[in-house]
């Protein structure tokens, strides 16, 4: 039987993003964060893509994400909130890559490894690229207001993105999956 995945931004979908966010000291889950993956860890599997366009602009280092990154991951550890892998873009936006969002290299290798079903599976981002990137894997999409949603949603208008659902932040994201048709 085919696995349903949820696919996470990091910054500004779990965590709060200032901007270029990486050391350790400023992590922070948003409100809300460990109510909603709870809500649905049961019915998916758990995969984090994310663009870290700050270690192409020289503002952090490789091993500062994974810092960040191996943190965010004990701390849901902790709530039993289980992670099955991390990917990210290293690249400056400039850089022509396969693997920014809203490319889905990433998605193409966790389907090499993973038997998802996509109809039933979920991209959960605050940026139009999110969007775009689930539209391009065919999943279903969530956009958040959260994170840098609202100050990026008249860019989903602009470049005739339309999310599946729009929610105010990830908990109120996992409702509205669980009751999505």
């Amino acid at each position: 039987m085919k696995q349903k995945a949820i696919i996470l931004d990091r910054d500004g979908t779990l965590n709060w993003d200032p901007g270029y966010v990486h050391k350790v000291e400023d992590f922070a889950f948003l409100p809300g964060v460990i109510e909603a993956l709870n809500l649905l860890k049961h019915e998916y599997l758990f995969f984090i893509i994310s663009n870290q366009s700050g270690i192409g602009r020289g503002l952090y280092e490789e091993e500062d994400f994974w810092k960040f990154t191996n943190h965010l991951i004990l701390k849901l550890e902790e709530e039993e909130i289980h992670i099955e892998k991390v990917f990210f873009c290293p690249h400056h936006p400039d850089v022509d890559c396969d693997c920014r969002k809203p490319n889905t290299k990433f998605m193409d290798e966790i389907l090499t490894e993973y038997d998802l079903n996509i109809e039933e599976s979920w991209m959960i981002g605050d940026h139009p690229s999110d969007v775009e990137f689930g539209i391009n894997a065919g999943l279903n999409t969530v956009f958040l207001l959260s994170g840098h949603g609202e100050k990026h949603k008249h860019r989903l208008t602009q470049k005739k993105i339309e999310p599946t659902l729009i929610a105010k932040d990830l908990l109120s994201a996992a409702h509205k999956i669980r009751s999505y048709k």
